[in-house]
């Protein structure tokens, strides 16, 4: 007995005929027939009745009809079981801007590893165009972007607001501006800048806050993790979230500091971000869900020193 013969019996008595079944089915009205009878034989029962006028369930076939429907169901649940553990054995694409990496992907990705020791994580870094497009696409399965207070979130995608920080300036524990409390734009000025590359959302807050004018040395660089190395290594001081900067283990170690910047009140947000159309597999949604308690936890965990700067959306 297989499958495929109890799909065309249920196929036959619901239209009443081996020429529609068999167009349905996509298979030759001979083969068909055939079938069912090989069936029929190694059951001992005839489930049709074929008459000119058409074919109907016989009385015996009647009775075992619900058992037939019973299997049928089973191995359609057996089916989109095996498919969703294949869809949770695939590579998840995550498309991150680069920040809070430390303290928030990676523990995630730890935790996910042992829910899922079989699949796969890319953790891709893009700016923000470039993971909506690729969520979009499908190249990407979640993304993490960051947005200024006030940025609307793409229509186009399930926006998640994870985490919420105060810009800081970020500075090696030896540079003169961490004996200060706060650190106003006159003061940075005075620093040599390692500033995002344009087309981040740093780039546009530093602008913004700049006004136009120029720091004394500039330096583009792509992504928080890269600019605070060149600040660890004393080449200047950056501008970051919080949330880039606290529990980064440089910052941990005492190597960088941060200080507020005075006079400003602007936050930046740290998306998580989907297609709103996307059946998303079992991987995906467990990565998301991660993603999501681990931005809880790492605020409980900077509570008191970022209260005021970091919250998790309400």
């Amino acid at each position: 007995m297989r499958i495929e013969q109890l799909e065309y019996v249920t196929a036959v008595t619901r239209l009443g005929s081996f020429r529609a079944a068999a167009e349905e089915l996509h298979i030759s009205q001979p083969a068909l027939s055939v079938t069912i009878r090989n069936l029929e034989r190694e059951l001992g029962v005839d489930i049709l009745e074929r008459r000119r006028s058409g074919t109907t369930i016989s009385d015996a076939g009647r009775e075992l009809l619900p058992d037939i429907l019973r299997v049928l169901e089973a191995a359609d649940r057996l089916r989109r079981a095996a498919d969703d553990q294949h869809r949770s054995s695939r590579v998840v694409r995550l498309g991150t801007v680069n920040a809070a990496t430390v303290p928030l992907v990676t523990p995630a990705i730890r935790a996910f590893r042992t829910e899922h020791p079989q699949t796969q994580v890319e953790v891709i870094t893009a700016q923000g165009d470039a993971i909506h497009r690729s969520l979009l696409d499908g190249s990407f399965d979640l993304g993490l972007v960051n947005l200024l207070d006030g940025d609307d979130p793409s229509p186009e995608l399930e926006s998640t607001e994870i985490l919420r920080a105060a810009p800081v300036v970020c500075m090696r524990a030896d540079n003169p501006l961490a004996a200060l409390p706060r650190v106003t734009v006159d003061d940075l000025l005075t620093q040599p800048l390692i500033a995002m590359r344009s087309g981040y959302v740093m780039h546009r807050y530093v602008h913004r806050l700049l006004a136009g004018r120029t720091p004394v040395v500039s330096y583009a660089t792509d992504g928080a993790e890269m600019g605070k190395l060149l600040v660890a290594e004393g080449l200047g001081v950056t501008v970051l979230p919080t949330f880039s900067v606290v529990g980064d283990p440089l910052e941990r170690s005492g190597v960088l500091v941060h200080r507020p910047i005075e006079g400003d009140d602007a936050e930046v947000l740290l998306m998580l971000v989907r297609r709103r159309s996307a059946e998303a597999a079992t991987a995906t949604g467990d990565l998301h869900r991660l993603l999501v308690e681990h931005a809880a936890t790492y605020v409980e965990a900077t509570v008191p020193p970022v209260a005021a700067a970091v919250a998790v959306a309400r």
